[in-house]
């Protein structure tokens, strides 16, 4: 069974991510809209995200790309890369692998993702931790929706891969 990759990340106007450590904008929608999402998922972390997220992970089957071990009791979730992590989704039955951040693990998913969902908060950090670049050629937008209300600080978009080859999963 072939393992989806999706990636889910809210992103600046100016395309970061963060300003180093943490998320730099309070959304509590967007949060419900992350957990409703991937409640139940597999998900791919780095471990500095991971630990960021620490209490997050009741509805969830966090893997974290580290090289050094975890504590207990998350002694079996570190990966070595996204290759590892998708054959431990395939190996559990599991047909998706949400990948979660930090930047490099963005970087290392993304030519094995079939999927963006991107939050694109309408703030420039004027900085901070870069997203990898979303190639046009690549990708294709398959749906926009405001979030935030009647003054929308953000949208939610979502991009399937549309040049087959591109991903390493497929």
């Amino acid at each position: 069974m072939k393992v989806r990759v999706v990636i889910i990340a809210a992103v600046s106007a100016d395309g970061f991510i963060s300003r180093g450590t943490g998320v730099p904008w309070d959304l509590p929608e967007d949060r419900a809209h992350f957990r409703r999402l991937t409640a139940g998922r597999w998900l791919l972390l780095g471990r500095r995200t991971f630990e960021e997220m620490t209490g997050w992970f009741r509805e969830h089957r966090p893997l974290v790309m580290t090289r050094r071990a975890l504590p207990s009791p998350w002694e079996g979730a570190g990966v070595a890369g996204v290759e590892e992590a998708v054959g431990r989704v395939a190996e559990g039955g599991g047909g998706e692998l949400w990948v979660c951040g930090g930047a490099a693990v963005y970087e290392a998913a993304m030519g094995y993702a079939d999927e963006l969902i991107l939050t694109e908060v309408k703030e420039r950090l004027g900085g901070g931790v870069a997203f990898p670049v979303v190639e046009a050629g690549e990708w294709e937008m398959t749906r926009r929706e405001g979030g935030g209300g009647e003054n929308p600080r953000y949208d939610w978009v979502g991009y399937e891969r549309v040049r087959k080859g591109t991903g390493k999963g497929g």
